[in-house]
């Protein structure tokens, strides 16, 4: 029997995670939702995982379904690396990679410094914040000092905005096109007039950078001179990259902040071993990078939130050729799904998974294709070693000074929208100062079934730190 699901293409973009859920428990780990003569098929697990990703000639990469007419602001922000194969993609990766080499990284750190202590000298005891919106806007401005050179933070936030926005428009759109379903394809024409609004805006942040001399080892920098200097890629591929770069740094990078900060704040007894640690290790407000390297507790905690809430939820290719996949053909055009979701949570590779444990690191030793929270293969996320730096740098930091909690009651709701599993409601925590007393909160939301939330202690019993 053909591991096939007869249904609606809209069942999917419609809840993403419990639509993989469900093909996953009734097929296994390769499974079709096929709707007539359309059909999008699904891999999990490893062994599937590292057959679509490491086969680059069969199945390309096309993040964007809708490119627009020619010559408008849509084709232009869609040609970025996303959308580019074979030996295209080789070379403008090799031109983007330079800055995101760990030899590079080491001189952003000044910058994460800075912004990271801006933000929490913002912050005061007694204030409730979202720490969704806090680190959403927070990584806009890192993404504007670190990629691009820039302080510019009310342009980023408008250029962020904008930009998820256009990516979440670009999926409904999508799959509108593939299902020829008028219900979607009268958004086209909203879809043409946001990309031409977004571009100006891209544009803006690369003047400014013009403006500014674009000599530095910034990213920004480093494609204005190949644009301008080397003819290396052409304007269109200029809009494209950048677009694509500022988005993809900023959203997945705050996604894990914001979930890392709940789980935190909801696992008393880690954050008790977290808050330990950071105060033997760190001298003084903002961790060294050799302070941030002995501190392996805080690198299991990211690797388990990245694990159960991982910030890109799933993926996709195109079949650029027909081709078989276990008992299914799949002919040209086919897409094929990958998800980090369900992949981390399969039992035989994370027992418990629903169950945040960031021991299970110290036992655990999986396969890149196994955890694949920047991807894996020749196609793994450049920006995977900085945005491990900024994360060992920000969390210790905060907890080096305050205490957050959620606040009681509070609905946290999070799904995969547009490919990122990031919260969709607010995470509001108080902030206190470091006193080294931790309690979980009841909360409510969709959450409770993303996870396996422990029991909440008794009033009054919160764990504090060892005198």
């Amino acid at each position: 029997m053909l591991p096939v699901t007869h249904g609606s293409l809209l069942d999917f973009p419609a809840d993403p995670g419990a639509c993989m859920e469900q093909l996953q428990q009734t097929h296994g780990n390769l499974a079709s939702l096929k709707d007539g003569s359309q059909q999008i098929v699904f891999v999990f697990g490893p062994e599937w995982n590292q057959r679509v990703l490491t086969d680059t000639q069969t199945f390309h990469s096309r993040f964007f379904s809708i490119r627009g007419p020619r010559r408008s602001a849509q084709r232009r922000l869609t040609c970025g690396l996303l959308s580019m194969n074979g030996e295209e993609h080789r070379e403008h990766r090799r031109i983007v990679m330079q800055p995101f080499q760990r030899r590079a990284i080491s001189g952003y750190q000044e910058a994460t410094h800075r912004l990271t202590l801006d933000l929490l000298n913002e912050w005061k005891p007694g204030q409730v914040r979202d720490m969704h919106q806090e680190m959403t806007q927070f990584m806009l401005r890192v993404t504007s000092a670190i990629l691009f050179g820039l302080d510019v933070p009310e342009l980023a936030c408008e250029v962020g905005e904008m930009l998820h926005s256009w990516v979440e428009l670009n999926h409904v759109v999508g799959m509108g096109a593939i299902l020829s379903d008028t219900a979607f394809t009268e958004r086209y024409d909203e879809l043409l007039s946001l990309a031409e609004q977004l571009e100006l805006k891209v544009r803006e942040l690369i003047n400014f950078r013009r403006q500014a001399g674009a000599g530095g080892q910034d990213v920004l920098s480093l494609l204005i001179q190949a644009h301008d200097e080397h003819q290396a890629i052409d304007e269109d591929e200029l809009i494209g990259h950048v677009a694509l770069l500022f988005g993809a740094a900023h959203m997945t990078t705050a996604h894990t902040l914001a979930w890392t900060l709940f789980l935190l704040a909801q696992h008393p007894s880690v954050m008790r071993e977290v808050d330990a640690e950071i105060h033997e290790q760190m001298a003084g407000e903002l961790p060294t990078m050799e302070e941030a390297a002995r501190m392996p507790l805080i690198e299991r905690v990211l690797k388990e939130s990245m694990r159960v809430l991982p910030a890109s939820g799933y993926s996709q290719r195109l079949c650029d050729t027909s081709v078989t996949l276990g008992p299914l053909n799949l002919r040209r055009g086919t897409p094929v799904v990958f998800s980090q979701y369900i992949t981390h949570r399969m039992p035989e590779l994370f027992p418990e998974p629903k169950n945040f444990q960031p021991d299970r690191w110290l036992e655990i030793s999986p396969s890149p294709y196994a955890f694949l929270p920047f991807g894996a293969g020749p196609r793994m996320c450049l920006g995977a070693a900085l945005s491990m730096v900024i994360l060992k740098t920000v969390v210790p930091a905060m907890f080096r000074r305050f205490r957050l909690t959620m606040v009681p009651g509070a609905r946290v709701d999070g799904r995969i929208v547009s490919t990122m599993l990031g919260p969709t409601s607010p995470v509001p925590m108080l902030i206190s100062r470091a006193d080294g007393c931790f309690e979980a909160m009841p909360v409510t939301g969709t959450i409770q079934q993303m996870l396996n939330l422990p029991e909440m202690p008794a009033a009054g019993t919160g764990l504090r730190r060892a005198a």
